[in-house]
């Protein structure tokens, strides 16, 4: 037996009373640094339960629904935690959602309430938005919601100093906390409606978006969530002494999840309303973070890109979870000249899994960490599987990862044959996502099973496309996507971002591919972006293809 495994216990609580935990032990403790505000665990542990009460005395209670439109902030982090302590489910919305994705959303997660900002940042207005997707809320009673487009929604929470019509202001909301304060029959109602969570039990839906037009509801527990935080701060051996920078929205995994591994730990999470490079080097430095979290090759370009990282002291800096796998070599290059006492690991995980599935260990090697992305947290299985035969591939081949353990989803909110295709009756979770694993068990992302495209029979995987192309000096990012062809089923058709202040035609970047892959597998279209179409951090390709499609009349 595995002597790691052995010594292994579980750890595993609600998402309530893990911040609980978390208060108890370390009150004065700053738990929350954004940019403008810090708030120690006590304060965050107070305006949870304040919120509880006010969601409480609005009907709201377990198995509920809760929308949160709202950008990284206090709002957000501490409505996440009243709803688990009162046993209700908390459904992130894309703040980047345009209007009638919003109401596709609210409808289909069944949102008893949404709680939203006026604040306006980065040109989104959420009160416009939603007035746009819901016209009914001019005439509204806020008290009583009846919306034709979302029956179930009850009640609108506005926060901010301004009223909206159809909307509960922030004030009328916390009044409705007041007299549960100082009610001992509320309190206990709260805390025994927290006492009654089941591990098993739902505490997210998060929308994720992939190749279909409508985002898929993924449901998690709280035991998934919860243990996979504590396993991922356990991997990268944090403390309560650990500073951890995440710049992600807070509506994706990738916020939420170093968030509670941080909390686990009773350590400080540090994070910024919205993503700025210059002011994130500047929180770095300023704050003395200790782990970082930017994941991201879109958030890694513009941190080694911008005027002031190599002058800014990132000497505290520990660990990165940087993905040099995945990213230009260039990157890898850049951060460990500006890092040169953090330890480098990589990481492969999804919405689906609650986040991580595998990530380096600290003591791997260097050119693992480099150029793979670690092994599975322990009680997380994962294959490589053939899709068509069912059976393992060859040590070091391609296959779809199949996926099982305690953090993968129980199921897509109300869509029974996407969950049947994705979770078979063994548990194992078919995610789509190519990978290889080698003899130290070390996996490798090689892009999405549908990611592949089908040139006159032959199979291309679009990373392979898009790793040649970014050798370019002039490309900044590449993504490729496959288009139809009379002949050969389809062909190749690139995307580009080129780097600031660089150029190059669509011929120089065909021509570039050639002698450096196989003929098929050469762009026959090369397109330049400036903006990606994306969900949080994803880019969706398909949206690609419709934008060529369209222009080649096919």
């Amino acid at each position: 037996m595995n002597s790691d495994l052995a010594t292994l216990r579980l750890q595993a609580t609600s998402l309530g009373d893990l911040l609980l935990q978390a208060a108890d032990a370390h009150p004065d403790r700053t738990a929350i640094i954004l940019s403008d505000r810090r708030s120690s665990y006590a304060e965050i542990r107070d305006a949870a339960i304040s919120k509880a009460l006010s969601l409480q005395a609005l009907g709201i209670g377990p198995g509920d629904h809760i929308g949160l439109l709202l950008p990284t902030g206090m709002d957000f982090i501490e409505t996440l935690f009243a709803a688990s302590l009162i046993g209700a489910v908390t459904v992130p919305i894309n703040a980047r959602y345009m209007p009638p994705e919003l109401a596709y959303v609210v409808e289909n997660a069944d949102l008893k309430i949404l709680l939203t900002t006026d604040k306006i940042a980065e040109a989104v207005n959420f009160v416009e938005r939603l007035n746009l997707a819901f016209p009914e809320l001019q005439q509204a009673d806020p008290n009583r919601l009846n919306l034709s487009r979302a029956p179930l929604l009850r009640n609108i929470v506005l926060f901010g100093d301004t009223r909206a019509a159809g909307m509960l202001t922030e004030q009328q909301f916390a009044q409705l906390a007041s007299p549960a304060l100082g009610n001992h029959g509320d309190l206990a109602r709260l805390h025994l409606r927290r006492l009654q969570v089941r591990l098993g039990s739902t505490a997210l839906i998060l929308y994720t978006s992939g190749t279909t037009a409508n985002p898929k509801g993924c449901m998690i527990s709280h035991e998934a969530i919860v243990r996979n935080s504590v396993a991922l701060a356990d991997r990268y051996q944090l403390t309560g002494e650990d500073s951890f920078w995440s710049p992600l929205p807070m509506f994706h995994i990738a916020a939420i999840l170093p968030m509670t591994a941080i909390i686990a730990k009773g350590g400080t999470y540090v994070t910024t309303g919205y993503f700025r490079a210059g002011e994130a080097l500047q929180m770095m430095e300023r704050e003395k973070v200790t782990a970082t979290y930017p994941c991201f090759w879109t958030i890694m370009s513009d941190l080694v890109d911008h005027p002031d990282f190599e002058k800014t002291d990132l000497s505290r800096i520990k660990l990165m979870n940087a993905n040099f796998a995945v990213q230009p070599p260039e990157i890898g290059k850049k951060m460990k000249k500006a890092l040169p006492n953090a330890i480098f690991v990589g990481t492969f995980g999804m919405t689906e899994t609650a986040g991580t599935v595998s990530t380096s260990r600290l003591d791997d090697s260097e050119t693992q960490r480099f150029t793979r992305l670690g092994t599975p947290l322990s009680g997380m299985e994962v294959r490589a599987v053939n899709p068509e035969t069912g059976e393992d591939v060859a040590q070091g081949e391609k296959g779809e990862a199949w996926i099982r353990g305690y953090s993968t989803f129980t199921k897509y909110y109300k869509a029974p044959e996407k969950t049947a295709e994705a979770l078979d009756a063994d548990g194992w979770f078919h995610s789509g996502d190519l990978i290889s694993i080698d003899a130290d068990g070390q996996l490798m992302f090689h892009g999405r099973l549908r990611d592949m495209l089908k040139v006159g029979g032959e199979n291309v995987a679009a990373v392979e496309i898009e790793s040649c192309l970014q050798q370019h000096a002039a490309v900044k990012l590449a993504q490729v996507v496959g288009i139809p062809h009379p002949r050969l089923i389809e062909v190749p058709a690139a995307f580009i971002e080129l780097e600031p202040g660089s150029t190059a035609t669509e011929e120089e970047l065909i021509g570039f591919c050639k002698g450096k892959i196989a003929g098929f597998k050469v762009p026959r279209y090369v397109r330049f972006v400036s903006q990606w179409p994306t969900s949080s951090t994803k880019i969706q390709k398909f949206r690609l293809q419709e934008q060529l499609r369209t222009e080649l009349g096919l």
